[in-house]
Protein backbone atom coordinates (compact mmCIF):
# COMPACT_ATOMS: atom_id res chain seq x y z
CA UNK A 1 0.00 0.00 0.00
CA UNK A 2 1.42 3.32 -0.57
CA UNK A 3 2.43 6.30 1.85
CA UNK A 4 -0.46 8.83 2.74
CA UNK A 5 1.78 11.37 2.79
CA UNK A 6 0.43 13.83 5.95
CA UNK A 7 3.08 16.72 6.29
CA UNK A 8 3.72 17.56 9.36
CA UNK A 9 4.58 21.34 10.50
CA UNK A 10 8.28 20.12 10.34
CA UNK A 11 7.95 18.29 7.24
CA UNK A 12 6.06 21.09 5.45
CA UNK A 13 8.96 23.26 6.89
CA UNK A 14 11.76 21.70 5.43
CA UNK A 15 10.22 20.14 1.90
CA UNK A 16 9.23 24.60 1.67
CA UNK A 17 12.76 25.06 2.52
CA UNK A 18 14.09 22.47 0.06
CA UNK A 19 11.57 23.95 -2.54
CA UNK A 20 12.66 27.77 -2.14
CA UNK A 21 16.77 26.81 -2.29
CA UNK A 22 16.28 25.21 -5.39
CA UNK A 23 13.68 28.31 -6.69
CA UNK A 24 16.23 30.65 -5.87
CA UNK A 25 19.07 28.92 -7.28
CA UNK A 26 17.47 29.07 -10.63
CA UNK A 27 16.05 32.50 -10.38
CA UNK A 28 20.37 33.95 -9.56
CA UNK A 29 21.37 31.55 -12.27
CA UNK A 30 18.86 32.79 -14.97
CA UNK A 31 19.50 36.16 -13.93
CA UNK A 32 23.05 35.87 -14.14
CA UNK A 33 22.83 35.01 -17.53
CA UNK A 34 22.81 38.82 -18.87
CA UNK A 35 26.00 39.84 -16.87
CA UNK A 36 28.15 36.90 -18.98
CA UNK A 37 26.16 36.79 -22.20
CA UNK A 38 29.01 37.47 -24.94
CA UNK A 39 31.65 35.54 -22.95
CA UNK A 40 29.40 32.65 -21.93
CA UNK A 41 28.16 32.27 -25.98
CA UNK A 42 31.54 32.80 -27.56
CA UNK A 43 33.05 29.54 -24.90
CA UNK A 44 30.01 27.61 -26.13
CA UNK A 45 30.28 28.05 -29.79
CA UNK A 46 34.09 27.78 -29.32
CA UNK A 47 33.81 24.42 -27.30
CA UNK A 48 30.82 23.20 -29.69
CA UNK A 49 33.18 23.70 -32.70
CA UNK A 50 36.54 22.39 -31.07
CA UNK A 51 34.89 19.49 -29.67
CA UNK A 52 33.83 18.34 -33.01
CA UNK A 53 30.00 18.32 -31.77
CA UNK A 54 29.05 20.94 -34.57
CA UNK A 55 30.04 21.01 -37.93
CA UNK A 56 29.52 25.46 -38.87
CA UNK A 57 30.39 27.35 -42.07
CA UNK A 58 30.62 30.28 -40.00
CA UNK A 59 31.60 30.55 -36.25
CA UNK A 60 30.33 33.91 -35.66
CA UNK A 61 27.02 32.52 -36.84
CA UNK A 62 26.56 29.86 -34.72
CA UNK A 63 28.04 32.77 -31.81
CA UNK A 64 25.55 35.14 -32.86
CA UNK A 65 22.62 31.89 -32.59
CA UNK A 66 23.63 31.30 -29.14
CA UNK A 67 23.91 34.52 -28.08
CA UNK A 68 20.06 35.01 -29.37
CA UNK A 69 19.00 31.88 -27.16
CA UNK A 70 20.84 32.99 -24.06
CA UNK A 71 18.87 36.58 -24.48
CA UNK A 72 15.86 34.59 -25.22
CA UNK A 73 16.08 32.29 -22.01
CA UNK A 74 17.25 35.54 -19.70
CA UNK A 75 13.95 36.62 -20.72
CA UNK A 76 11.77 33.62 -20.67
CA UNK A 77 9.46 32.75 -18.32
CA UNK A 78 8.88 29.54 -16.71
CA UNK A 79 6.42 27.73 -18.39
CA UNK A 80 8.83 28.72 -21.90
CA UNK A 81 11.42 27.11 -20.13
CA UNK A 82 10.09 24.60 -19.01
CA UNK A 83 8.27 23.54 -22.17
CA UNK A 84 11.62 23.41 -23.98
CA UNK A 85 13.50 21.55 -21.35
CA UNK A 86 10.45 18.80 -20.76
CA UNK A 87 12.14 16.21 -23.65
CA UNK A 88 15.49 16.31 -22.16
CA UNK A 89 14.71 16.55 -18.50
CA UNK A 90 15.96 13.03 -17.79
CA UNK A 91 19.34 12.85 -19.73
CA UNK A 92 21.27 13.70 -16.60
CA UNK A 93 20.42 13.33 -12.94
CA UNK A 94 20.70 16.93 -11.52
CA UNK A 95 20.81 19.04 -14.65
CA UNK A 96 21.09 22.66 -14.96
CA UNK A 97 18.29 24.66 -16.47
CA UNK A 98 20.63 26.78 -18.59
CA UNK A 99 22.47 24.33 -19.70
CA UNK A 100 19.42 21.97 -20.80
CA UNK A 101 17.84 25.01 -22.52
CA UNK A 102 20.96 25.57 -24.30
CA UNK A 103 21.24 21.91 -25.17
CA UNK A 104 17.71 21.68 -26.56
CA UNK A 105 18.18 24.78 -28.61
CA UNK A 106 21.19 23.22 -30.11
CA UNK A 107 19.74 20.12 -30.86
CA UNK A 108 16.22 21.00 -32.22
CA UNK A 109 16.73 24.44 -33.53
CA UNK A 110 20.29 24.93 -34.43
CA UNK A 111 20.30 22.18 -36.36
CA UNK A 112 18.30 23.70 -39.47
CA UNK A 113 20.55 26.57 -39.29
CA UNK A 114 21.64 27.22 -42.84
CA UNK A 115 25.20 27.82 -41.25
CA UNK A 116 25.58 24.58 -39.61
CA UNK A 117 26.40 21.74 -41.59
CA UNK A 118 25.50 18.71 -38.72
CA UNK A 119 25.63 18.15 -35.29
CA UNK A 120 27.54 15.41 -33.84
CA UNK A 121 27.58 13.64 -30.81
CA UNK A 122 24.91 12.15 -28.57
CA UNK A 123 22.63 14.23 -26.36
CA UNK A 124 24.41 14.06 -23.20
CA UNK A 125 27.91 14.61 -24.55
CA UNK A 126 26.46 18.31 -26.53
CA UNK A 127 25.11 19.01 -23.03
CA UNK A 128 28.18 18.43 -21.04
CA UNK A 129 30.12 20.22 -23.20
CA UNK A 130 27.88 22.95 -22.88
CA UNK A 131 27.58 22.56 -18.79
CA UNK A 132 31.60 22.96 -18.34
CA UNK A 133 30.82 26.37 -19.97
CA UNK A 134 28.24 27.50 -18.27
CA UNK A 135 29.64 26.08 -14.99
CA UNK A 136 32.64 28.10 -15.31
CA UNK A 137 30.48 31.43 -15.92
CA UNK A 138 27.58 30.80 -13.73
CA UNK A 139 26.82 29.84 -10.35
CA UNK A 140 24.50 26.88 -10.86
Amino acid sequence: MAKVFRPSSRESRILSKIESQKEYARRKALGGIRDCLEPLANNISSKLVESELVETTSKNALEEQITSCLETLSHADDFDIDYKNAPFRALVPHPSVISLYVTAYVIETLINHKAVVDIFGSDEEIYHCINQQVVKHLPV
